[in-house]
């Protein structure tokens, strides 16, 4: 499944190449070129006749790449084994076909990177890309493969330049999420992100780090061997990949001279000097022991660390290394990504639970407000009733004075006619004879003493007398009454009582 989904990011560059008119469609005849050619550098036996047959020219037009991954997933993809053609081979096969349509080099020659440099990084970029469509390159991978080529040559960029020119490749790429192959090319050829680097001391950076993460190279140099048969010390140049320890006549590999395989059964040993060799270890097989000398104690200490990494890998079914380290990455950024979004979430759930809170407020405040002003409305009520209580009350007291006034004025009017009363009555009571003189009396009607009834005359004539004089007296009284009232009829009879006691003063 690896395998298939790194053919597939070189076969997709190709057929866009082809892709002139950038419709998404490409003409039959040119992709019945392209199986052929896949065919053959992937050593996958097939028939022309057949091939021909499939992408003969008729009425249906181009075929898109949906329609094209049909046939190239049955007759190609299928049919691929691992190790039976060089993986290299077919990338400069789709290299070659994108980067005469996509990659032009400065003519001038002032570009840093050569032909066989771009195919590297192109080689890199499909390598770290992720694996979406179109293909991109994320910052983050972007700045493992500077440190990497920078690490190979010895140098170190700051951090804030690092960042710096990341953020600008960022904001360039900020649509896609990502650098394409083409804006990482020209990263390189602009020289910005290698500033005072030479153009060979570039080359041979990227040619190791290529070995390195496409080839698989773990780690690679001279070392001392001791021949199995003779017994004799010879220099070799080393190369460690997952499954093998390989060594050659010099370091342009082209003479192969012996592979040490690598299993989870095989362990490395550090050993004493001896025989005039010094800082030397053993690889030891199923089969045979193979003794090394390194140069100095650093590289032995590395060569060892390398070979056992190796082991490992072998033991844990991986290929590998950097396809492992990729993919631990990959992991850790979507665990970032998942980390992040989880943040954005919570955070967007607290915002709306303080928007939810302050709205809640509001509505507190709006309620303590009405409830303020509610309170006010009851307020100023209960004082205007108090008010009008107290108008109410006032205007009561007002006329309960007025009626009081007007009784006492009342009473003054009663008291003073009962004076004129009891006066006239006084008179009446004591009419004044010719020849006497008015008494004094007092004021009132009730100061009035009669003198003592020394006897009762009983003769006729008295009680005649007595009784004229009396009804000359009521009707007189009467008269003044009615006079002082005002003309109102209201007469004023003395009690039987009285009349008892109302005697008249014994004649003499």
């Amino acid at each position: 499944m690896a395998l298939r989904k790194e053919l597939l990011k070189s076969i997709w560059y190709a057929f866009t190449a082809l892709d002139v008119e950038k419709s998404g469609k490409v003409s039959k005849s040119q992709l019945k070129v392209l199986s052929h050619n896949l065919y053959t550098v992937l050593h996958i036996p097939h028939d022309p006749v057949a091939l021909e047959e499939h992408f003969r020219d008729d009425d249906d037009g181009p075929v898109s790449s949906q329609g094209y991954m049909p046939y190239l997933n049955k007759y190609i993809l299928d049919k691929v084994e691992e190790g039976a053609f060089v993986k290299e081979h077919f990338d400069e096969l789709c290299w070659t076909l994108t980067a005469k349509k996509n990659y032009q080099a400065d003519s001038n020659g002032n570009s840093l990177l050569s032909n066989q440099d771009a195919f590297r990084l192109w080689c890199l970029f499909n390598f770290l890309s992720e694996d979406k469509y179109p293909l991109i390159m994320v910052p983050d991978e972007v700045e493992y493969l500077l440190k990497k080529l920078l690490g190979s040559m010895s140098l170190e960029m700051g951090l804030g330049e690092l960042e710096e020119l990341l953020a600008q490749e960022a904001q360039a790429a900020q649509t896609t999420g990502g650098l394409s192959v083409w804006q990482f090319l020209e990263l390189f050829n602009s020289g910005r992100c290698l500033r005072g680097v030479g153009r060979d001391s570039l080359s041979m950076a990227i040619q190791e780090v290529y070995q390195e993460l496409i080839q698989d190279v773990l780690k690679q140099g001279y070392l001392w061997k001791r021949g199995h048969l003779r017994r004799n010390w010879a220099e070799r140049w080393f190369q460690l990949q997952p499954s093998c320890l390989c060594y050659f006549g010099s370091e342009e590999c082209k003479e192969k001279r012996g592979t040490i395989p690598l299993d989870a059964h095989c362990c490395v040993e550090v050993l004493p000097d001896r025989e005039g060799k010094r800082c030397m270890f053993c690889v030891k097989t199923a089969s045979r022991t193979y003794e090394m000398s390194a140069s100095d104690t650093r590289q032995r200490q590395e060569w060892t660390a390398a070979i056992q990494t190796a082991i490992r890998l072998q033991a844990e079914g991986k290929t590998s290394l950097h396809k492992d380290l990729k993919q631990k990455r990959r992991e850790q950024r979507e665990q970032r990504e998942r980390r992040r979004a989880a943040k954005e979430e919570e955070l967007l759930r607290l915002q709306q639970l303080q928007e939810e809170k302050e709205r809640k407020l509001q509505e507190l405040e709006l309620l303590q407000e009405a409830q303020r002003q509610a309170e006010r409305l009851l307020q100023e009520e209960e004082e205007r009733r108090r008010s009008q209580h107290q108008e109410l009350q006032q205007a009561l007291e007002g006329q309960l004075r007025e009626a009081e006034q007007a009784a006492q004025r009342k009473l003054r009017q009663a008291s003073t006619n009962v004076k004129h009363w009891n006066v006239q009555m006084n008179r009446l009571m004591h009419p004044i004879e010719p020849g006497d003189k008015r008494p004094t009396t007092s004021s009132s009607f009730t100061g009035f003493q009669p003198p003592p009834l020394v006897r009762r005359d009983s003769s006729l004539k008295r009680l005649t007398r007595w009784g004229s004089q009396g009804s000359r007296i009521l009707s007189a009284n009467s008269s003044e009454q009615k006079s002082l009232n005002g003309g109102d009829e209201t007469p004023i009879l003395a009690s039987a009582s009285q009349e008892d006691k109302l005697d008249p003063a014994p004649e003499n």
